[in-house]
């Protein structure tokens, strides 16, 4: 197995508001010269140190949403909680300044459309939002399907490139976590389309249990034809999570 690489220190270079729910943050710098290329639609992990800057990090995982030789675009969900709470990455993000420096870990593989289906069903919440544009916006003009992207208000809404024949159809949500069936209705909703389908979900851990109740055991779709990731889970820090996905992984193979 080839060796982690070392974190890399970048710079944040802008700070852009495109929704009220969703900022996108430009990190660059010297150690893009060794970046590799071709990383839109990947993951990167942030560290985020404490106050001071002293003590162990709390990582982060983040899409690169696009990439240019010398910098990285990374978009943040602003989700702040019932009593004014945010995040360590929303709150960081929130008050990033540029020049600030930040170590970033990575970058992980994407997961890409493979080509070759009739139709492509592609679901997500804000979490997802960032890599759906960007596989949205690389598929061939003649792909046909449907997104379904579940947001916080009409106003989170994106103008996205997609091909003429993806149907896209935003879910208004304002309490990310809550009606985790949103996107599996919507999908039942819409219809199974005729011919070979391939399916591509990430979302909240609820959300995505109630797709794979659907795409797996209703609609049979194996591994070849389906991508199914929880990208995050109601009332969980991403350690939590992160343990939450492995036992419901084990249990799945149980």
């Amino acid at each position: 197995m080839a060796a982690r690489p070392a974190p890399r220190t970048m710079t944040v270079l802008r700070s852009r508001q495109l929704t009220p729910h969703m900022l996108r943050l430009t990190l660059g710098g010297t150690s893009m010269a060794d970046f590799p290329a071709g990383q839109k639609g990947g993951y990167v992990k942030l560290m985020l140190r404490p106050d001071g800057g002293e003590g162990k990090p709390t990582l982060r995982t983040y899409t690169i949403r696009d990439q240019r030789h010398d910098e990285l675009d990374i978009d943040f969900v602003l989700h702040v909680d019932g009593e004014g709470e945010a995040g360590p990455a929303t709150s960081w993000a929130m008050a990033a300044k540029p020049d600030e420096e930040i170590e970033v870990g990575g970058p992980g593989p994407a997961k890409p459309l493979p080509p070759g289906f009739d139709n492509y069903l592609i679901a997500g919440d804000m979490t997802a939002l960032p890599a759906i544009a960007g596989i949205l916006e690389d598929l061939p003009a003649d792909a046909s399907g449907l997104a379904v992207l579940e947001i916080q208000d009409e106003a989170d809404r994106q103008d996205l490139s997609a091909p003429a024949n993806m149907d896209i159809r935003w879910l208004v949500n304002p309490h990310p976590g809550t009606h985790p069936d949103a996107l599996a209705q919507a999908l039942r909703e819409h219809g199974w389309p005729v011919g070979r389908n391939y399916c591509w979900a990430a979302c909240e851990f609820s959300a995505m249990r109630h797709l794979r109740s659907y795409l797996r055991e209703e609609r049979g779709l194996g591994s070849d034809q389906l991508y199914l990731s929880s990208y995050w889970k109601s009332g969980l820090t991403e350690e939590a999570h992160k343990i939450a996905k492995r036992e419901d992984a084990q249990a799945q193979e149980a």
